[in-house]
């Protein structure tokens, strides 16, 4: 459980089915410590679980997302004492949401910071947000996916670049080698965040959850085995009455109420 100090991670459910999760940590750049990662996993266990939320939307604010972990609480840390922690658990809770996660990075992405947002579905990138791996030059390495999910996104020559050097990559430079989806200017990042996330929150949730069901689970099958996942969750789809009503205001030219159904 989270600590009884000052809540670090905090929680705004809209009307139109986007949660904002923010991580309010300013005074040390939202580096991530056990509190914040404890807070994160509560909010998205939670939030995959509520019916009113359809897409979310993850941030650390206006000027940075997080400049990586509180090294303090680690750098005399022993093998076992890293194991006992069992972090990825609470990793998991981010990567595992079946709600479609939107990170919205301004300033720093480092370390951790940059593992968090990669955990997301969706990354849109203020102009100058920057994104890193520097672990190596604290003897470490990343841990908590940043070796695995760097190579999935852009490739063998530039994971390797990014992560052997430790190097700060630009968010054009982010975004050309495919690892956000969207940049934009500063002041507009949380904003076109939400604007994404609305636009999903407005589409049939079973339609929504289960392509990115599909698209992660099948990115690591082979195609064939992936094509067969794929197309079962199609057809399942066929007996919501979401579908049903999709195809009926298609044809009668109307607004579709889309109720997860």
């Amino acid at each position: 459980m989270a600590s009884l100090d000052q809540p670090v991670v905090h929680l705004d459910v809209q009307d139109n089915g986007v949660a904002v999760v923010r991580i309010h940590r300013h005074e040390v750049k939202n580096a991530l410590n056990a509190q914040v990662r404890e807070e994160l996993a509560e909010h998205f266990r939670a939030l995959a679980k509520r019916r009113d939320v359809r897409a979310i939307v993850l941030t650390g604010g206006d000027q940075f997302f997080v400049a990586g972990a509180d090294i303090k609480e680690f750098a005399s840390a022993t093998p076992i004492e890293m194991y006992r922690r069992h972090t990825e658990y609470l990793w998991e809770a981010i990567s595992r949401c079946p709600k479609p996660v939107i990170a919205a990075v301004n300033g720093f992405a480092l370390g951790g910071g940059c593992e968090l947002a990669m955990h997301c579905d969706l990354i849109v990138a203020g102009e100058s947000a920057r994104f890193a791996q520097p672990e190596v030059k604290l003897g470490l390495m990343p841990g908590a996916g940043g070796t695995q999910r760097l190579v999935r996104a852009v490739g063998k020559f530039q994971a390797m670049r990014i992560a052997l050097t430790g190097c700060m990559v630009k968010a054009p430079e982010a975004l050309a080698m495919g690892m956000l989806s969207e940049v934009v200017a500063d002041d507009q990042t949380i904003p076109r965040a939400l604007e994404l996330a609305a636009q999903i929150a407005a589409l049939p949730p079973l339609a929504v959850e289960q392509i990115k069901e599909v698209m992660l689970a099948g990115a690591d099958l082979p195609l064939e085995s992936a094509l067969v996942l794929e197309r079962k969750a199609f057809q399942l789809l066929f007996d919501s009455a979401d579908q049903k009503e999709g195809a009926a205001a298609f044809f009668e030219k109307r607004t579709a109420n889309y109720l997860g159904e």
